[in-house]
C-alpha cells in the first residue's frame, strides 16, 4: 500500500497530478482542495498522503494535502453506501474539511445535496451513516469544543476511518494518553491499535 508520496510534479491538471518520485511517474487523482493548498504546478515539490484504491477497473491512487482530507475520503468509501472515490473526491472538491464537518454536525443535507454529484438522497445518506452509525460526529464536536485533544481527536478519526467502533477508538486512546499525556497523533494511534488488537 502506498501511504505517502513525496516528489515532484511533472504534470498538474486540477484533478490530477504526475508526481516523480525516485524516478517513477505516480498518478495521483486529487479533491481541488488538495490541489489549490499545493499550489501545485510543474516542478513543484509535493508531499501527499495517499490512498490506493483498488476496482475492478482497476487501481487509482488518491492523493491529499492533509491526514484530515484523506480521513474524510477514507470515512466516506469505507462507511458510506453508495458513495465511491469518486464522489468522495467531488465532495472534498466542492467543500473544506471543516465545513463537511459542521454539514454532518448540523445535518445540513441542502448544503450537502448542493455537491456535485450529490443529490437528496445521498445526502441524508451521509448524515446519517457518518452520524449515527459511525458516531464521528461526537469525534468532531468534542475537538471543536476542546474537550478532547486535537492529536486524540485526529487519532480517534483515524482508527475510526480503519474500521474501529467510535467508542472502542475512544477508550484505546484514553488508555494511551493516561500513561502518556502528551502524546503525538502518531503516538496515539500506534498505542491504540496495539491495544485494541492485543
Amino acid at each position: 500500500m502506498i501511504a505517502r508520496l513525496r516528489g515532484t510534479v511533472l504534470e498538474a491538471y486540477p484533478n490530477r497530478l504526475v508526481v516523480d518520485a525516485g524516478g517513477v511517474g505516480y498518478e495521483v487523482f486529487v479533491p481541488l482542495s488538495t490541489f489549490d493548498r499545493l499550489h501545485a504546478s510543474e516542478g513543484t515539490r509535493v508531499d501527499l498522503r495517499t490512498h490506493l484504491h483498488f476496482s475492478q477497473l482497476g487501481q487509482k491512487l488518491f492523493g491529499f494535502a492533509t491526514e484530515e482530507e484523506r480521513d474524510i475520503f477514507l470515512l466516506l468509501i469505507d462507511r458510506v453506501s453508495g458513495v465511491g472515490p469518486t464522489m468522495a473526491v467531488a465532495v472534498l472538491s466542492g467543500m473544506e474539511p471543516n465545513r463537511f464537518k459542521q454539514a454532518v454536525v448540523a445535518g445540513d443535507t441542502a448544503a450537502l445535496s448542493k455537491l456535485k454529484g450529490v443529490g437528496k438522497k445521498t445526502a441524508e445518506r451521509i448524515v446519517l451513516e457518518l452520524k449515527d452509525k459511525v458516531g464521528v460526529v461526537d469525534t468532531w464536536t468534542d475537538a471543536a469544543s476542546g474537550s478532547v485533544s486535537a492529536a486524540a481527536a485526529d487519532a480517534e478519526l483515524a482508527l475510526i476511518a480503519l474500521g474501529y467502533k467510535q467508542v472502542d477508538a475512544r477508550k484505546a486512546v484514553k488508555k494511551v494518553l493516561d500513561t502518556d499525556p502528551a502524546a503525538t497523533t502518531e503516538i496515539l494511534i500506534r498505542g491504540s491499535l496495539r491495544a485494541l488488537q492485543g
